[in-house]
C-alpha cells in the first residue's frame, strides 16, 4: 500500500537546504546595519567581519572543521549573530552532528523568530528527530505565513499523522487539494489515512471521485487492486487489474499480475500471452524477468515454443548481460539441446567469467561431449581465475591426454593433486591421468607406479583397472598382471563393451588370438559402431586366418575416424601392423 506523500525530496531539500554565500552575507549584513544604526562601525567590528568572511570561503572550499572554527571565533566576540548559529547548523550537519546542528539552527531561530527558513529548518528537524507534536507547532506556524505552501501542507499531513491526528491530516490534504486541485497522488494519500482510520468506503469514494476526472490513471486503479487482493475480494482486483493493463499497457508488474491470476485459474494461453508482455515492458528489469523463468523451470512447466521465444526475448533484450544467456542454457539443456545449451553457456562466459559455477557447467559439457581442444583451452583459462580447485586441474589434464599433451598434463596433474584435501577418490583419478601421461610419454615404470597408485586409493574403480590393463597391453609388458585386472573388472562390471574390449586386446597381445576374438565379437554386439572396438574385430579376424573379415572391418572402423595411423597400411597390404595412435 502507497506510504504518505511526504515527499522526502522535499525533506533533504529544506532539511539539508544550503543557502548561497549571499543569503548568509545578506544574514550577516543586516545584523551589522542594524548594529551600525546604534553605533558607530569602528575598527574593532573590522576582525569580527574578516573572521565572517574567512567562515564563508573555507565553507565553501569544503573545510567544514576550519569553517567551523571561524564561526565559533565569531560566536566569542558576539552571541546574537543569527547567521553565524545558521552557518554553524549546516556545517555540523554535514558532519552528522544532528544534536549540535539542531541547537544551533534553534539558537538562530530564537534570534531571529520571524526568520520563516530558520522556522523550517527547526520544524524538519523536530520531525527527523521524531518529536512531532513539537513539528506539528512549527507546522502551524508555517502555514500561518504561507497558507498555499504545498510542501509545508504535505509535511504537515505527515506530521498529523505521525502524532496519531488522523483526521486532522485528512482535513490539511483537504486544504492541500483546494490549493491545487485534484492531484492522483493526493487522492492516494487521503485514501491511506482513510484506511488506517477504518473508513475504507470514504478512501473508495475519494478514488471514484478521482477517477471521474482521470479515467485510465494507473496509480488509482493500482490503489484499489491492492487494497481488494488485501481484503479477499480477488474478483474486484482481477477486474481492476484486466482494467489497468488496458490503461497502462506499459505496466509490466500489472501483465504479471494478471499472468499469475490465469496461471492459477489454468488459462495457460492467456497466462503466456501476458508473460510476453510483461517482457517488453521497460519497468521490468532483467532479475524480475529472471525471476519468472526460474519458476517456469522449477514449477514444471511445459517448454512450448512460446516459452522459448520469452527465452529469446531476454537474449535480444540483454545480449550483454551473461544472465540472460546463462538461462537460456538451461533451458536447452532441460530440452536436452546440450550443443545449444553449451554455446549459451560459454556465451554467458563471455560477458561475466566470476561464476564457477558457470565455469563448471561449461568444463563438464565440453567433457561430456568430447570437445577436449576446447576443454583444454577453457580449463586452462578457468586456472586463472579459480587456481585453488582441484577438479579444474584434473579436467585440464584429462584434456590434455585426449589431444596428446602430455607434458603439460604431467605438469598440472602435479600442481593440481596437492590442493586435493580427504578425498581419496579425486587422488585415484589424478593418479589414473599421471598413469596416462607417461605411458604416453612411453616413460613406463612411471606409469605403472601411478596407476598402481590410483588403485591404492580406489581399489574398486573397473575404470582404472580396464584403462592400467590396456596401456600394459599396447606396451605388451606385464601383460599377465594386465589379465588379472581387465578380468577382475569384468566380473565386477560385466556385459561393457570396452572392458570385453580390453580383454580381447591383452588375450591378443599375448597370442591367444582365438579366445581374444570371441571377446572381441561380444564387445562389437554391444556397440558396434565404436571405431577401436571394429579395428580390433578385424586385427582378430585377421590373426585367426579370415582375411577378408578382416579387410571388412578394417575398412568399416576407418569410415569410423579411427585415429591408427597404421590402418591404411593394413588395408593396402592387407597385413596386420601394430598400432600407432
Amino acid at each position: 500500500m502507497t506510504q504518505l506523500l511526504f515527499n522526502k525530496r522535499s525533506i533533504e531539500k529544506i532539511s539539508i537546504i544550503c543557502f548561497t554565500l549571499i543569503v548568509l552575507i545578506s544574514c550577516a549584513s543586516k545584523k551589522n546595519s542594524s548594529t551600525a544604526s546604534v553605533n558607530e562601525v569602528s575598527k574593532l567590528n573590522y576582525p569580527y567581519i574578516e573572521k565572517f568572511h574567512e567562515g564563508l570561503r573555507l565553507k565553501a572550499k569544503g573545510e567544514v572543521d576550519n569553517s567551523i572554527a571561524a564561526f565559533n571565533y565569531c560566536l566569542n566576540v558576539r552571541q546574537n549573530d543569527d547567521a553565524v548559529f545558521y552557518a554553524l547548523s549546516e556545517l555540523y550537519l554535514q558532519k552528522k552532528d544532528l544534536l549540535r546542528s539542531s541547537l544551533a539552527i534553534q539558537n538562530a531561530s530564537k534570534i531571529d523568530p520571524n526568520n520563516i527558513w530558520y522556522t523550517q529548518e527547526v520544524t524538519f528537524m523536530l520531525f527527523e528527530q521524531g518529536k512531532f507534536n513539537e513539528a506539528v507547532k512549527g507546522f502551524e506556524k508555517l502555514i500561518a505565513k504561507q497558507p498555499t505552501n504545498i510542501e509545508w501542507l504535505y509535511g504537515y499531513a505527515e506530521c498529523l499523522v505521525r502524532a496519531g491526528k488522523i483526521e486532522e491530516a485528512i482535513k490539511t490534504l483537504d486544504k492541500t487539494e483546494d490549493q491545487v486541485g485534484r492531484q492522483p497522488e493526493l487522492t492516494v494519500q487521503k485514501f491511506n489515512l482513510y484506511v488506517k482510520n477504518k473508513q475504507p468506503e470514504k478512501g473508495i469514494e475519494e478514488i471514484n471521485k478521482a477517477r471521474k476526472e482521470f479515467p485510465t490513471e494507473p496509480v488509482l486503479i493500482g490503489t484499489l487492486i491492492d487494497y481488494y487482493f488485501q481484503t479477499k475480494q480477488e474478483a474486484k482486483a482481477i477486474s481492476m487489474l484486466e482494467e489497468l493493463t488496458k490503461a497502462d499497457p506499459e505496466n509490466g508488474r500489472a501483465h504479471l499480475g494478471l499472468s499469475d491470476v490465469y496461471r492459477q485459474q489454468g488459462k495457460k494461453k492467456e497466462s503466456l500471452i501476458e508473460l510476453k508482455k510483461a517482457f517488453t515492458c521497460q519497468d521490468l528489469d532483467i532479475d524480475a524477468k529472471m525471476k519468472v523463468l526460474i519458476n517456469i523451470q522449477e514449477d514444471g512447466t511445459k517448454l512450448t515454443p512460446e516459452v522459448f521465444e520469452l527465452v529469446d526475448m531476454m537474449v535480444i533484450q540483454y545480449p550483454t548481460d551473461a544472465k540472460a544467456h546463462s538461462i537460456q542454457g538451461d533451458f536447452y539443456l532441460r530440452s536436452e539441446k546440450d550443443d545449444k545449451a553449451l554455446e549459451s553457456y560459454k556465451m554467458a562466459l563471455k560477458y561475466d567469467k566470476s561464476k564457477y559455477t558457470l565455469w563448471n557447467q561449461v568444463l563438464i559439457m565440453e567433457y561430456q561431449a568430447g570437445k577436449y581442444e576446447d576443454l583444454y583451452k577453457d580449463s586452462k583459462d578457468c586456472i586463472e581465475l579459480f587456481p585453488s580447485i582441484a577438479s579444474v586441474y584434473l579436467l585440464n589434464g584429462v584434456a590434455a591426454n585426449q589431444i596428446k599433451k602430455y607434458e603439460s598434463a604431467v605438469s598440472v596433474l602435479e600442481i593440481g593433486k596437492e590442493l586435493i584435501v580427504n578425498d581419496k577418490s579425486l587422488h585415484s583419478e589424478f593418479f589414473s591421468q599421471l598413469g596416462e601421461a607417461y605411458f604416453g610419454l612411453n616413460r613406463l615404470i612411471e606409469g605403472k607406479t601411478n596407476y598402481e597408485l590410483a588403485l591404492t586409493y580406489d581399489p574398486t574403480s573397473t575404470l582404472n583397472m580396464n584403462n592400467f590393463a590396456y596401456r600394459l597391453a599396447l606396451a605388451k609388458i606385464d601383460l599377465d598382471r594386465a589379465e588379472e585386472l581387465i578380468k577382475k573388472a569384468n566380473l565386477i562390471s560385466p556385459n561393457q563393451p570396452h572392458f570385453l574390449d580390453t580383454y580381447g586386446w591383452v588375450l591378443f597381445q599375448k597370442g591367444d588370438y582365438l579366445n581374444s576374438l570371441e571377446y572381441f565379437e561380444k564387445a562389437y554386439k554391444l556397440s558396434p559402431s565404436d571405431k577401436v572396438i571394429v579395428e580390433h574385430l578385424g586385427d582378430g579376424y585377421f590373426k585367426n586366418k579370415e582375411t577378408e573379415k578382416a579387410l571388412e572391418f578394417w575398412l568399416n572402423a576407418k569410415k569410423l575416424g579411427s585415429t591408427n595411423k597404421n590402418l591404411d597400411h593394413k588395408i593396402e597390404k592387407k597385413e596386420y601392423y601394430e598400432p600407432i595412435y
